[in-house]
């Protein structure tokens, strides 16, 4: 089976001043479907730019960026803003949710960019609250929500489009130890169960062992790889 993402020799370079600044040099990966993989490294490692070529947020300087046959390097910001919205989930560090919206509306959010009628949001939105455990919240605003519970919103609102892919960025960071390893137990759940890729960012070793596959990268390359027998 293919790899429903496979990078090509991608090199992410910018100017500041007369230097040349090369986040990513000559990169290659392969993830299979239904992966989660995290991505580990020092600050200015390059992995956050790695997270953000994957989800089609930037664009490489060289090389390719196949995801499930399409190479997005060669798309245009309008046709990555359209890809993203179909193919693509992001789960951020801080949430993100807007304050004055409860559960549900948030989780709304993304279904309005596209064609479904009131009746099918409605049936999208209570799936995704029910997958995350947050049935019994949707008419609650984020500031009468956990910490922990603010990311499970923020998690169904990534997967409420049913995307392929899911794109998370410290996802557990901002998290005590026990709602953290809820979420990724979560998202483990979400690959072994749903079929969803998973490339995540972390600092925390521990939920590094989370994933199935684990990347160090430094300096723009990867150095080791390590699969990860730990399972929550």
């Amino acid at each position: 089976m293919k790899p429903l993402i496979s990078i090509k020799s991608v090199t992410k370079a910018f100017t500041k001043g007369k230097t040349t600044i090369k986040p990513l040099e000559n990169l290659s990966l392969d993830v299979p479907r239904a992966e989660f993989l995290s991505l580990m490294g020092p600050s200015g490692s390059g992995k956050t730019t790695l997270l953000n070529l994957i989800a089609g947020i930037d664009t490489p300087t060289s090389g390719e960026i196949i995801i499930d046959g399409k190479d997005i390097a060669k798309l245009s910001r309008s046709q990555l803003t359209k890809w993203r919205a179909v193919h693509v989930g992001y789960i951020f560090q801080l949430y993100h949710l807007v304050p004055i919206l409860s559960a549900y509306e948030n989780i709304e959010l993304p279904l309005l960019l596209g064609n479904w009628t009131k009746a099918e949001r409605k049936k999208k939105i209570t799936a995704a609250l029910g997958l995350v455990g947050l049935a019994d919240r949707a008419d609650h605003r984020p500031s009468e929500l956990s910490g922990g519970q603010e990311q499970r919103v923020a998690i169904a609102r990534a997967i409420v489009h049913d995307p392929e892919l899911l794109v998370a960025d410290e996802p557990t960071g901002d998290l005590d130890r026990e709602s953290a390893d809820s979420i990724l137990n979560l998202l483990n759940k979400l690959a072994a169960e749903h079929g969803k890729t998973i490339v995540m960012v972390t600092h925390d070793p521990k939920a590094s062992a989370s994933a199935h596959r684990s990347l160090q990268l430094e300096k723009g390359r990867f150095v080791s790889e390590g699969h990860l027998l730990t399972q929550p």
